[in-house]
């Protein structure tokens, strides 16, 4: 049966009950192992489709009424198996977009230094906000205004949101009330990862987090570099 022909979940009072699944976009085509932020034109690997396809898989059986993603490619290319296993469109959201950084465009893990020159050293002068980057609290807000307008456009069903790493960590910490600012390396937010939020009306009541693309993360780039485990500061 379709998701939109089920009926809306409720608790007993009446109060109805809500998950947004919030994805995170899987493997990129980056062989140069380019940050690429905000960039246009990259876009999936091979495994980056097979990721997307395990995510999209892991959701067939739940609710979703509702797929919006990033405008970037590789958020949009990792939304669509998901949405068209449900026979919905794919909208777009500007919120969902992976935040700007000072180091867009350099390349990392080739041994030259390029993010250490100083040209960039006063990018590092405050981790708090972050000096290299969109302020934390920023990005909280816009992807907390994006969570809430899908949670109501999907009420008493479920939702998928697909964005980037950092927007989707952040969000994480500002539902749990945690501090923002944090170790980059120390997110628990892998390529093709789901976050999901469960909501009793519109309060967020509990976390979940979930690896559906797991076994395809060995060996797979990320230029992060993310640990797949969290590991509190």
């Amino acid at each position: 049966m379709p998701s939109a022909a089920r009926e809306p979940r409720v608790l007993p009072d009446g109060t109805p009950v809500t998950t947004v699944h919030v994805v995170r976009h899987g493997e990129v085509e980056n062989p140069a192992g380019v940050l690429y932020g905000r960039l246009p034109g990259y876009r999936l690997s091979a495994r980056g489709h097979e990721m997307a396809r395990a995510v999209a898989g892991s959701l067939t059986e739940h609710d979703l009424t509702h797929v919006v993603a990033s405008p970037l490619e590789r958020a949009q290319e990792t939304a669509a198996p998901i949405a068209a296993a449900h026979d919905l469109p794919v909208g777009t959201d500007e919120r969902l977009l992976e935040s700007t950084n000072h180091f867009e465009g350099l390349t990392v893990g080739r041994g030259d230094g390029a993010l250490w020159r100083a040209r960039h050293w006063a990018a590092y002068v405050n981790p708090f906000t972050p000096s290299w980057g969109e302020p934390y609290r920023e990005v909280a807000a816009r992807m907390r205004a994006a969570l809430d307008d899908v949670r109501a456009q999907a009420e008493g069903h479920e939702a998928v949101m697909v964005s980037h790493q950092l927007p989707v960590w952040i969000l994480r910490r500002s539902i749990d009330g945690r501090r923002l600012w944090h170790h980059p390396r120390r997110r628990e937010c892998s390529l093709a990862s789901v976050t999901s939020v469960l909501f009793h009306g519109a309060y967020p009541v509990r976390v979940f987090y979930d690896e559906p693309a797991a076994h395809l993360l060995p060996g797979a780039l990320d230029v992060t570099g993310t640990s797949t485990g969290v590991i509190e500061e």
